[in-house]
């Protein structure tokens, strides 16, 4: 049987915890609305990462980028849970081509980059792509991560995140373009929405 540890460095160990996820909950929140596109998702996906950088705090907390160890569980329970959610919301799908009217909550708005009129085709081209696409893309353009820190966050290489940013950029300028935007406004949205995102 291990010794208990003792009372005043276990609450030392749980505050510095506490001050982690004050730190980094709302970046992690954020991150798994864009790839999840579902709030309930997201807050699911990040209190499942917070629980599993909690189990291993000792080491995590040793790391240089603890919240870049939590980031890339975030996303792995998010593209490798991908099946599961789309076969829910295959389930939840109106039938018979009935229609539900959009509706987004103040949370959603917020997580999502603002204002939704101004961001509505963009996130929703956003929404379109494959969940490795889309996570590609909310790494390097809404969270500002280098192509290496994105390949390190996904464990793939520099030139799959390349490749993958590449398509993915690809699909939301069709899209895009689909709806009535130039190819050059496109990627002026993309690219203007990001930077507003993260003011």
């Amino acid at each position: 049987m291990m010794p208990a540890m003792p009372l005043a460095r276990r609450g030392k160990t749980r505050l510095e915890f506490e001050r982690f996820v004050d730190g980094c909950a709302r970046d992690l929140l954020r991150t798994g609305y864009l790839i999840a596109w579902d709030l309930a998702e997201a807050e699911d996906l990040v209190q499942e990462t917070l629980l599993r950088v909690a189990r291993h705090w000792p080491r995590v907390r040793e790391m240089d980028q603890p919240v870049a160890y939590a980031r890339r569980i975030l996303i792995n329970l998010a593209i490798g849970d991908t099946k599961r959610r789309s076969r829910r919301r295959h389930e939840l799908d109106p039938v018979a081509g009935a229609q539900l009217e959009a509706h987004v909550d103040k949370a959603s708005a917020r997580l999502s980059g603002g204002t939704f009129e101004l961001r509505a085709e963009l996130f929703d081209a956003l929404a379109r792509l494959p969940p490795r696409q889309r996570a590609v893309l909310v790494l390097r353009y809404f969270e500002d991560l280098s192509e290496a820190q994105t390949a390190q966050t996904l464990g793939c290489s520099l030139g799959t995140v390349k490749s993958t940013a590449s398509r993915g950029l690809a699909r939301l300028r069709e899209t895009l373009e689909e709806n009535g935007a130039s190819p050059a406004d496109s990627n002026e949205h993309l690219i203007s929405y990001t930077k507003e995102w993260q003011r």
